[in-house]
């Protein structure tokens, strides 16, 4: 069985096709399309790996990602970025536990090239 992984977006094109391009791998996917559920579903799943969009409804991923860093329990979770916005890239650099920045629209080679770096970081 594939790693646990937690898609983030409240973007349905995009998560179905993150879903079922990480779970073609033989990963087990779990979606959440607001920020306002991630923490509690990081908590009750434990994914080990969180694929997480930055526009978000409720909690931007900005937010999230400085909620994770400073959780003690999560803060080794691996995080590969989403963004419409390319600039927001520099916002993530000080996370450690961000393997990867990937811009919308990206090549699903890419996203799985970044979720088997992030998992192999962890």
């Amino acid at each position: 069985m594939g790693n646990k992984i937690l898609v983030v977006d409240d973007d349905l094109e995009i998560s179905s096709l993150v879903q079922y391009t990480l779970e073609s791998l033989g990963h087990q996917v779990k979606v959440c399309d607001n920020g306002r559920e991630v923490m509690d579903m990081l908590r009750s799943y434990k994914p080990e790996l969180l694929v997480l969009d930055v526009m978000l409804p409720g909690i931007d991923g900005y937010s999230l990602a400085t909620q994770i860093s400073e959780d003690e329990e999560l803060s080794k979770l691996p995080i590969v970025v989403l963004s419409a916005l390319e600039p927001s890239r520099t916002m993530f650099q000080r996370f450690s536990q961000v393997a990867a920045f990937l811009t919308k629209p990206f090549n699903t080679d890419d996203l799985m090239e970044a979720v088997k770096n992030g998992l192999a970081k962890k």
